[in-house]
């Protein structure tokens, strides 16, 4: 599972401007309905059911929302870049400015610990995180994220 197997250019956000958690987590589920095809608010449903279990505010200004769809065909991902970075209930209290979306069929199972632990890998890299961070154009941010996936990958 590689990261350009979950986004196209077209699911990198490279200046999100939000300025809550619930907000940041709309917007992405409205981009994501338009990439998937799914409601938005069922979108944004699922990720909210989610944070409740946990925040997916992974630490280092990171979070990655998940959640499984039952009408999916495949594993989905977006990127957003926040304009400011925003509180997120992150485990080490900082806030988050570079949220990486995943949506997964119900069925996706292992597919979906994959590609959260594809993710995870790519986003605890501090060169990746702050070259991301020093980017503001989409097709940068997404050669970025998908330029050497292989080579991560292990």
């Amino acid at each position: 599972m590689e990261i350009n197997d979950l986004i196209t250019i077209e699911c990198v956000v490279p200046k999100l401007k939000v300025t809550s958690k619930k907000q940041a987590l709309q917007e992405l589920s409205k981009r994501a309905a338009e990439i998937t095809g799914e409601h938005e608010r069922v979108i944004f449903d699922v990720l909210m059911e989610r944070e409740r279990l946990g925040t997916t505010g992974v630490g280092h200004g990171i979070a990655i929302p998940h959640g499984k769809l039952a009408k999916l065909d495949r594993l989905y991902g977006l990127f957003a870049r926040l304009e400011q970075p925003i509180d997120f209930n992150s485990i080490d209290e900082h806030p988050v400015d570079l949220i990486f979306l995943l949506l997964a069929p119900e069925t996706a199972g292992a597919d979906h610990l994959k590609a959260l632990a594809r993710v995870s890998r790519l986003l605890r890299d501090g060169d990746v995180c702050e070259k991301l961070r020093g980017t503001e154009e989409a097709e940068a941010l997404y050669v970025l994220l998908t330029e050497g996936s292989a080579s991560r990958a292990a």
